[in-house]
């Protein structure tokens, strides 16, 4: 904290806190006095208001004796920083005791930069035993201003991305015998190799306990004489680990308490896996339990390090072609947008099914509400619904940006999307709204900036600047032309008759049956989606033939089970139970396995089969209002039976084709051998052409 000298001042030190505090409150009211009497806090009642509302939030006592009670506050002039001695000793809820060491931290509002600057510094000190030793010896107030400053103090560990502590093999031992050479021209044997642990630190809020467990760790490690490299994985996203190191490691360790990204990197080793506050409080028990697992040769496998990976950690393959990236980040909006699609259609649906098709005309029901009435329970179904659906495109334009940049892409996608439903951009504003917002944030952090400054890049400049950007872009220069694509992507919708429908119909059958699940089946579904922002005839019937179709794969494959269960295994035929159910629910998926033993069956069987469905819906004019729900939101469909026929058709035709090229395929085994046979032992067979 050299670079700001005036944030701690020896007026702003006391030593002898005993004597006027012996609790947290006035402890801090204490140390704010000073700040007051420096002209640092205006309002010394509002700014201890604001330090015990986030003292309420979590208590900000850390293990080792030590309070850091904190708050940005309108109250606060600058960043200022004051320190506190106790010999007795102050409960701030740290698990270990009172603190006899308190720092309070002042930031005026809205300043995350300094506040996030001075935690992450101070919390990377706080680790430094010599440094909170001097602190407890100083015996005047300069003195400890000064080492706070860090005038007169032990060096930190850098801020941010990845620290190595190192110690030369002569600390670990001596490599020789003791004896004299025997032969002067016998080169000298290479010293021993020191143990070497990666490790990986994260928290919550990714600023103070993430960088407090990496100095905790680095210190037992330099004492331990083991060599240890770590990647923080705090608020300003992360550096990954060397490939060659973790490669090197013989053992790693996981302080943690949010999941570790991209984890499966570290497969094979010796690992210890625990919470972050068990690096601080414990951490030369840690380096000593992976070396344990290293001597005993215990490892992991890919399956132990297996976890449900986020969207950005599927993005970081440099290998990847640009489309193949694309398809990625495109499918991190997708797949979090869906969530918001079934919860928000599925209520307005409902709201239209009990209250009638002029619910939506209803008052607000915050200030219009009969208890006994029904019409009253709708209007709350309905606008409940229309609240969540408000958010499909700002969650699209969101985390597409979210797959490309991480945490600090959030903020700039949401925006955009926000911008795109305000100027009637719609989807296809979103996932221009997302693209742009992730390449605006990925381009500011290619910018070089001090170590220092990390901690605040993707609370506030980031945000700052690239919201600012997208907003820009958004409004003045491509979100007009979207929008005019959008009026008229809905106008071609609405005037939809005839054959242009039907051929419609069918591409979207296609492009659902096509991969099950996959980029393309999701494209259409979010294509569906989209419209039913601004339901039209024409989307409204596009939503119908995309969900119609989307069924019709896991129906068929369960019916084809049932009336051909010869040539299918026994596993294959458990799974046609379960399709049945997942198919009348609208799950694609379910069509999956059957896919993936038989693709070149089983998926051009399923596409035949949803053309066929999405046409007849097409042309049927059948149409729906909810996203989701099958069969059991048939009371929802406009012309249920002609949708039910639809489906019906497309189920039939898929079957048949599956069965027909099924029977007429050619065995591995010896000639004369019968699918019969070859189902009954259910041994793996091999698919090959018809």
């Amino acid at each position: 904290m050299s670079e700001n000298n005036a944030m701690i001042t020896a007026d702003l030190v006391d030593l002898e806190l005993d004597r006027s505090a012996d609790s947290k409150e006035a402890a801090a009211r204490a140390l704010a006095t000073r700040m007051v009497t420096l002209g640092r806090v205006t309002d010394l009642d509002g700014f201890l208001a604001d330090v015990a509302a986030r003292e309420a939030q979590m208590p900000t006592g850390l293990d080792g004796g030590i309070g850091i009670p904190h708050c940005r506050s309108a109250h606060v002039t600058e960043p200022t920083l004051a320190f506190g001695r106790s010999v007795t000793g102050i409960d701030f809820g740290a698990p270990d005791g009172p603190a006899d060491l308190i720092f309070l931290i002042a930031a005026p509002a809205g300043a995350d930069d300094a506040h996030l600057t001075i935690l992450s510094s101070l919390a990377r000190q706080l680790m430094n035993a010599e440094f909170t030793a001097a602190l407890r010896a100083v015996d005047d107030a300069e003195s400890a201003a000064a080492l706070i400053r860090g005038e007169d103090s032990p060096s930190a560990a850098p801020a941010d991305g990845t620290s190595t502590v190192s110690v030369p093999a002569a600390d670990i031992g001596s490599a020789g015998s003791g004896e004299p050479e025997s032969n002067a021209e016998k080169p000298p044997p290479a010293p021993p190799q020191p143990f070497r642990i990666v490790a990986v630190t994260s928290c919550p809020t990714g600023i103070a306990h993430t960088y407090m467990a990496a100095e905790s760790l680095e210190n037992a490690a330099r004492a331990a004489g083991v060599e240890l490299t770590v990647e923080t994985q705090g608020s300003a996203g992360f550096t990954r680990l060397a490939p060659e190191a973790i490669e090197a490691a013989d053992a790693v360790v996981f302080a943690h308490d949010v999941p570790v990204r991209d984890k499966p990197r570290f497969a094979g080793k010796p690992t210890v896996d625990v919470g972050v506050k068990a690096a601080i409080n414990r951490p030369a028990e840690l380096i000593a339990e992976a070396r344990e697992k290293a001597a005993r040769g215990e490892v992991t496998t890919s399956a132990d390090q297996t976890q449900t990976p986020t969207p950005v950690d599927n993005t970081g393959d440099s290998g990847d072609s640009y489309g193949t990236k694309l398809r990625k980040w495109l499918m991190s909006g997708v797949s979090y947008m869906v969530p918001f699609v079934a919860a928000g259609g599925l209520l307005i649906a409902l709201g239209f099914a009990i209250g009638g098709w002029k619910i939506d005309k209803a008052p607000s029901v915050a200030e219009h509400f009969i208890w006994t009435d029904h019409t009253s329970w709708a209007a709350l179904l309905f606008q409940t619904g229309g609240l969540a659906f408000a958010f499909l495109v700002p969650v699209l334009a969101g985390y597409i940006a979210y797959g490309m940049a991480d945490r600090p892409g959030l903020v700039p996608g949401f925006v955009g999307g926000s911008v795109a439903v305000t100027i009637d951009a719609g989807f296809l504003g979103g996932l221009a709204a997302g693209l742009l917002a992730g390449a605006v944030v990925m381009g500011i952090q290619r910018v070089r900036i001090p170590a220092v400054l990390r901690g605040i890049m993707p609370v506030v400049v980031i945000p700052l600047i690239s919201s600012a950007v997208v907003g820009f872009l958004m409004f003045l220069v491509v979100g007009k032309p979207i929008a005019s694509l959008q009026s008229a992507l809905t106008d071609w919708l609405e005037g939809l008759t005839g054959a242009n429908a039907i051929i419609l119909g069918v591409i979207l059958g296609l492009m659902m049956c096509f991969d099950l699940g996959g980029p393309l089946n999701k494209v259409a579904y979010a294509f569906a989606v989209g419209g039913l922002a601004h339901p039209t005839d024409g989307s409204l019937k596009v939503m119908a033939a995309v969900m119609a179709a989307g069924m019709v794969p896991p129906l068929a494959m369960a019916l084809a089970t049932t009336v051909r269960g010869r040539l299918f295994t026994r596993t294959e035929r458990e799974n046609g139970k379960a399709a049945w159910f997942l198919g009348a629910s609208f799950i694609t998926e379910g069509a999956i396995p059957f896919a993936a033993a038989d693709p070149l069956r089983v998926i051009p069987a399923s596409m035949a089969g949803g053309a066929v469905t999405g046409a007849l819906s097409m042309a049927f004019g059948c149409t729906l209002r909810a996203p989701h729900g099958g069969v059991f939101v048939v009371p929802l469909i406009g012309q249920p039976l002609l949708y039910l026929v639809a489906i019906a058709a497309g189920v039939c035709v898929s079957t048949a084709v599956v069965v027909l090229l099924k029977g007429a395929r050619k065995t591995a085994g010896p000639a004369g051998e019968s699918d019969a046979a070859a189902a009954a032992t259910d041994e793996p067979r091999v698919p090959v052409a018809a």
